[in-house]
C-alpha cells in the first residue's frame, strides 16, 4: 500500500518517472484506440500515425488492441498471432523509439464482443454460451483445454512483441473482451474452477499474467487494463476491480490501467478517478487512469490530489497527435 505524499511534493505531468526498467519522460500515456489495418499488418499509414504520436511528445504509447488468436483474423486490426507480424512490428517500434518514446503492445482475445457472427477458422468462444448484449452472438463455452490454449496464445504473442522490440505488453481485460467476459457474472455461468465466485472468474486473467511473466522475464514490462465497473445487472463491480488489481499487485504487475464504460460519463472528465485512486492507494502499483482526460489543469490537479500516477489519453490525440508538445510549450516545460 502506498503512503500518502499529497501536499508534500507537487507533481507535474512532465515529471520523469520510472515503471520497472522503463524511464518515462512524462506522465502521458497514449491509451489504446482501434487501429484498422488490412490483415493485421503494419502499413506505412500506421507507421506515420505512430510516428506523429511519438514526435508529438507523449511519453508512452499503447498500441491498438492486437489479436492473439488466428480465429479472429477476420477483424482487420493489428495482429500478433504468428511470426509473420514480427518484421512489420519491428519497424513500428524503431520509428517510435527514434523519438524518445516507449511503446507497449496491447494484447486481446475478443470473444463474442466484437467478432463477426461467422468466424473464419472455427467457432467464436466465450466463458459460457450466453448471448452477448452488444452483438447478439452466442459463443461456444470454452473447455479447460480451450482456456489453456488461450493462455498459451497470449504468451506466444507477448514473446513475439518482445522480439519485435516493444518495451512491454498490456493484457486487455476490459471493455467486454474475453477476459472481461470471464470476470462478469452475466457472461460467466460456469460451475468449474473458472466460474462462480470472484476468485474463479478472475482465474484466467491471473493465469495469463503469470504465464506471460514467466516467459518474458522480470525486465520486460507487463501491464493490465482492468474494467472499473459495468453498471448493469450481474456486471463487474468496483469491488471486483479492487480484487483483481490487488491480486495482480501481489504478483508483480508493472502497471495497471483503469478504464470502463465511457457512455456512463459523457458530461464529466476523469471518469474513473475515484476507483483508480483506490487502486493506487491500496497497491504499490503505478496506476494509469483513462477516460475523459483532456484538460491540462484538471489532470495536473488529479495527480496531486490522488495517488494516480499517469493519465491515459486517446481521442484527444487523434486530431492533435502533437497535443503533449503543445501542453509543454503552453505551460513552459
Amino acid at each position: 500500500m502506498k503512503t500518502s505524499t499529497v501536499g508534500i511534493t507537487p507533481k507535474t505531468l512532465f515529471d520523469e518517472t520510472s515503471i520497472g526498467s522503463m524511464r518515462l519522460k512524462n506522465r502521458f500515456v497514449r491509451a489504446s484506440v482501434e487501429d484498422p489495418t488490412p490483415n493485421g499488418q503494419v502499413t506505412e499509414k500506421l507507421l506515420n500515425r505512430y510516428e506523429a504520436l511519438a514526435k508529438g511528445g507523449v511519453g508512452t504509447i499503447l498500441t491498438g488492441y492486437t489479436l492473439i488468436d488466428r480465429k479472429e483474423k477476420n477483424k482487420n486490426i493489428l495482429a500478433m498471432y504468428d511470426d509473420t507480424f514480427i518484421e512489420g512490428c519491428k519497424r513500428l517500434t524503431d520509428v517510435v523509439h527514434n523519438h524518445d518514446c516507449h511503446i507497449l503492445m496491447q494484447l486481446v482475445s475478443l470473444g463474442s464482443a466484437y467478432s463477426s457472427p461467422v468466424a473464419s477458422d472455427g467457432e467464436i468462444m466465450g466463458a459460457s454460451a450466453v448471448k452477448n448484449l452488444r452483438t447478439g452472438i452466442i459463443p461456444k463455452e470454452m473447455t479447460t483445454m480451450d482456456i489453456g490454449n488461450t493462455v498459451a496464445a497470449f504468451v506466444a504473442a507477448a514473446l513475439r512483441a518482445k522480439q519485435a522490440g516493444f518495451d512491454g505488453v498490456e493484457i486487455h481485460a476490459c471493455h467486454g473482451f474475453l477476459l472481461h467476459q470471464f470476470a462478469t457474472p452475466y457472461y460467466n455461468r460456469r460451475s468449474d474452477n473458472y466460474g462462480g465466485n470472484r476468485e474463479n472468474r478472475y482465474r484466467i486473467t491471473l493465469e495469463v499474467y503469470e504465464a506471460i511473466r514467466r516467459a518474458v522475464g522480470e525486465d520486460f514490462s507487463v501491464w493490465a487494463k482492468v474494467q472499473s465497473q459495468d453498471n448493469f445487472d450481474q456486471g463487474v463491480t468496483h469491488e471486483d476491480c479492487l480484487y483483481i488489481c490487488r491480486e495482480l499487485g501481489k504478483r508483480g504487475i508493472d502497471a495497471i490501467e483503469i478504464s470502463g464504460n465511457f457512455t456512463d460519463f459523457k458530461m464529466n472528465t476523469a471518469y474513473f478517478k475515484e476507483i483508480a485512486d483506490k487502486v493506487a492507494t491500496e497497491t504499490a502499483v503505478p496506476v494509469i487512469v483513462t477516460g475523459g482526460n483532456r484538460i491540462y489543469e484538471e489532470m495536473e490537479k488529479m495527480i496531486n490530489e490522488t495517488q494516480i500516477d499517469y493519465v491515459g489519453m486517446a481521442r484527444p490525440l487523434i486530431p492533435q497527435p502533437d497535443l503533449i508538445n503543445r501542453f509543454a510549450e503552453k505551460y513552459k516545460f
